[in-house]
């Protein structure tokens, strides 16, 4: 697969996404844990069906030990016993928040309830910010056909 265009190659579009980059780097001390964040992003990595992130995400959590069985089990974490209350009310968030579209009212009332019974406000700004960073680069991935595969971890920094 080829990509349509190389979203770096242009310096204003580079400049996006390096801002882009810089702005998700934000959150990184958050409290959030690490191992949340990486499967919130593999998950709706998944669902925007982006090969690049998916690639990404699933590699940065192995090279930060997450296993492989939770891994391979993120697609399909409501019927896993491998995910605490708290990492399953983080994806049923970031499924919510990434198919916006299929539900009128958006997130609802319960999923952000179950939630905040897990994370506090700092952390819910985190995820709700990582949420929405992730989709944004799946969909700049998605719409020019960014190959996947190659991705080495830490190669973005």
């Amino acid at each position: 697969m080829n990509a349509r265009l190389n979203p770096l190659a242009s310096p204003a579009s580079g400049k996006a996404v390096k801002h882009l980059v810089t702005a998700s780097k934000a959150f990184a001390d958050s409290e959030l844990p690490s191992a949340t964040r990486e499967l919130v992003r593999l998950r709706a990595s998944q669902i925007n069906g982006c090969a690049g992130c998916v690639d990404m995400h699933t590699k940065e959590a192995a090279h930060a030990g997450e296993s492989s069985v939770r891994l391979n089990l993120v697609a399909a974490w409501r019927e896993a016993t491998v995910f605490t209350d708290a990492e399953r009310a983080a994806l049923e968030l970031a499924e919510e928040g990434t198919r916006i579209a299929d539900a009128a009212g958006g997130v609802s009332d319960e999923v952000w309830a179950n939630a905040a019974k897990y994370y506090d406000e700092d952390q819910l700004v985190a995820l709700v910010w990582d949420i929405a960073f992730i989709n944004a680069f799946n969909r700049l991935n998605v719409i020019t056909q960014q190959p996947a595969g190659d991705y080495v971890p830490g190669q973005h920094g």
